[in-house]
């Protein structure tokens, strides 16, 4: 690459060359990141510590909340800062490094949030023979094919995309090193690796896609004959939770992968970004604990915390 461009490093254009008021916004994005931080490794360590929460559900939101957690950390730290310091440089091998784990991270949220569909469809439709069939091995197994199979995607889009050649000038209209961003300085073509990616968003996201509208089907016709009311409502709240991350992670990525490069525009990709990239993190723990009396009640008796109201 260098011997294209004579440099080994790219210019991170970011969020704040277009913000009108760029300290403001690094206060706003370090509150964000730090609200990020203490909810979901809060969420984890309330998984952990209470017995209660020692089930399938909670093992893969506890999976979701460690992949939050570093997936924000992938970005954000590198973009406060670059900010605080002045600097907008990142050299090619610490792009590199940030695009495969940003990636994997990506890919492997994808795969559980399809294994999280899959675990409320055995446990709604099969409540029987649910502690067998999603039993701690099977748990284990899921979780690890998920990261497994994010960690293949990384490992694919990666080095491709690294060892085109650039011969444009190196400033990414991105605040870290994405692979559409990265795609767009070089002066080779690309339509090759256009294909893989929009082949690897197929397996990635239609995959999961099909299997979460599957399970989702299946649980909605069960609720409907459901005969107790009490059984319906903690089901249909506790699906609701989990579709609400499907669509708020799903749609950023689809818009980012699969929709056409002719639809995008720098400002509309530093937006959706912003979004699933650093809003998602802190928004998943609020949606799993707020409504959930499980985690609040955990939470309650993490902090000594008694109700104000007993139940007569």
């Amino acid at each position: 690459m260098s011997n294209h461009t004579g440099r080994s490093y790219f210019i991170l254009l970011g969020l704040f060359s277009q913000s009108k008021h760029p300290t403001l916004l690094c206060v706003v994005i370090f509150v964000i990141f730090l609200m990020a931080l203490t909810g979901n490794t809060t969420l984890i360590l309330l998984i952990l510590s209470n017995v209660h929460l020692h089930t399938p559900m909670y093992f893969f939101i506890s999976q979701l909340s460690v992949m939050d957690v570093m997936y924000i950390s992938v970005t954000v730290p590198k973009m406060l800062m670059d900010q605080v310091m002045g600097v907008k440089k990142i050299s090619v091998p610490e792009c590199g490094i940030q695009m495969f784990l940003y990636v994997t991270l990506g890919g492997s949220e994808c795969f559980l949030l399809a294994a999280m569909a899959y675990d409320r469809y055995l446990a709604i439709c099969y409540p029987l023979h649910y502690p067998v069939l999603m039993n701690y091995r099977i748990c284990l197994f899921l979780a690890s094919g998920c990261w497994f199979l994010g960690s293949v995607d990384g490992f694919v889009l990666t080095p491709i995309t690294m060892t085109f050649p650039f011969c444009r000038p190196r400033e990414i209209h991105h605040f870290f090193c994405e692979v559409p961003a990265i795609m767009k300085l070089s002066c080779s073509d690309t339509s090759l690796i256009e294909r893989l990616m929009y082949l690897c968003c197929v397996l990635m996201l239609l995959i999961p896609v099909t299997v979460i509208s599957s399970s989702y089907s299946f649980i909605l016709l069960t609720i409907h004959r459901m005969n107790s009311a009490e059984g319906r409502k903690k089901a249909f709240t506790t699906c609701s939770s989990h579709m609400t991350v499907v669509f708020l992670f799903y749609g950023a990525a689809i818009y980012s992968y699969m929709i056409p490069s002719s639809y995008h525009t720098p400002d509309k990709d530093l937006v959706v970004s912003f979004f699933y990239t650093i809003l998602t993190p802190v928004l998943n723990p609020l949606i799993y604990s707020l409504r959930n009396k499980d985690v609040t009640g955990a939470l309650k008796k993490m902090l000594n915390v008694e109700p104000v109201f007993q139940r007569t």
